[in-house]
């Protein structure tokens, strides 16, 4: 059912004349990914360094507040830039990102990102801050941190991947995957 109403919603995005024309733009869709590829560099640039503050292993000299600080307003404006750049680019290519296992897992890795960002956030807001100026933050703020790092890395190498189509529809593979990557057309041909 939810595999249904993506392809509908994306089905209704492609209706639309400028997903073609972006998409098919001999420059416009070019400048959006590369938009979208420097603002991740800003935004995971920024992220990697205060990650690397909260998990003790570098700018141990500067308090942790102070580090973050600095860094979250450029950091939060390449976020937003690249999330719009990314909309933009599942806006020119909705059926096909829709129907991608890498997609998919991008989304909900972007999700685990966000819920573990708020938490952190939450987590240092509602401290003392007492370790603000030691080296090596709390375990509880270090998970974060590692996990931060982790799911970045991982929604980088998802979007990579959905380039190329060994998962997509068209091809052969296991009725789990027609699944997974929301083959509606080619699990009902199994039904």
């Amino acid at each position: 059912m939810l595999n249904e109403l993506v392809l509908k919603f994306a089905t209704w995005l492609d209706s639309y004349q400028s997903s073609t024309d972006l998409h098919e733009s001999l420059y416009m869709y070019g400048w959006v990914e590369g938009t979208h590829v420097l603002t991740l560099t800003v935004f995971l640039g920024m992220l990697l360094a205060i990650d690397l503050r909260l998990l003790g292993v570098a700018f141990k000299e500067i308090p942790a507040s102070t580090f973050v600080e600095r860094l979250n307003k450029p950091m939060m404006i390449g976020f937003v830039v690249m999330l719009i750049s990314g909309v933009l680019l599942y806006y020119a290519i909705p059926i096909r990102s829709s129907q991608s296992i890498w997609f998919r897992m991008k989304i909900v890795l972007l999700i685990s990102a966000g819920i573990n960002a708020f938490l952190i956030r939450k987590m240092t807001r509602g401290s003392d801050m007492s370790w603000d100026n030691s080296p090596v933050p709390p375990t509880r703020i270090r998970v974060g941190a590692g996990l931060s790092l982790c799911f970045w890395a991982l929604v980088i190498a998802c979007g990579r991947m959905m380039a190329y189509d060994w998962w997509d529809c068209h091809k052969e593979m296991p009725q789990f995957m027609y699944w997974a990557a929301g083959c509606v057309n080619e699990l009902a041909a199994y039904e």
